[in-house]
């Protein structure tokens, strides 16, 4: 006698069977970051049956989108290169270079609403790759905002 093997007396759960399926892969094509809650609530089937559509039939994960400092552009990297490397020739060169050096203060401001983690969260296959989001915009959308006393 196995208890896993038996069948059960009771109705069989229709929420997981194939049309419910198929409904929950179309919601999440149409918008990946859908929390199990809302695309539970678009279908019209529960909470958990939902969430084992997901991840057993339709084999997928959460997954949060992998945070970059910056996304740079090869001009913007290029740059930072050659500047670099100028600074660093004068610093060999010149034995009164960081008497030189005249020092400021300055502020990034940024015009933009940074995602949280759970917001930049959505669905993904099976061996999909991880999402990535710039942590800030390129150095045009941004605002420099200098001060000096």
């Amino acid at each position: 006698m196995s208890v896993g093997e038996d069948p059960r007396p009771g109705r069989n759960s229709t929420s997981t069977d194939d049309d419910h399926v198929e409904r929950v892969r179309a919601v999440i094509r149409g918008n990946r970051r859908l929390t199990v809650r809302e695309v539970a609530d678009e279908v019209d089937i529960s909470i958990g049956s939902c969430h084992k559509i997901l991840t057993e039939n339709l084999q997928m994960r959460r997954v949060s989108a992998k945070f970059l400092p910056r996304l740079l552009t090869n001009d913007q990297k290029e740059n930072r290169v050659e500047i670099s490397q100028e600074l660093l020739a004068n610093a060999n060169g010149n034995g009164n270079f960081f008497k030189q050096i005249i020092t400021g203060d300055e502020t990034w401001v940024y015009g933009y609403d940074v995602e949280t983690k759970m917001q930049s969260s959505q669905w993904m296959g099976k061996g999909s790759p991880r999402p990535k989001i710039s942590t800030g915009k390129s150095v045009k959308d941004q605002g420099d905002v200098g001060c000096v006393f």
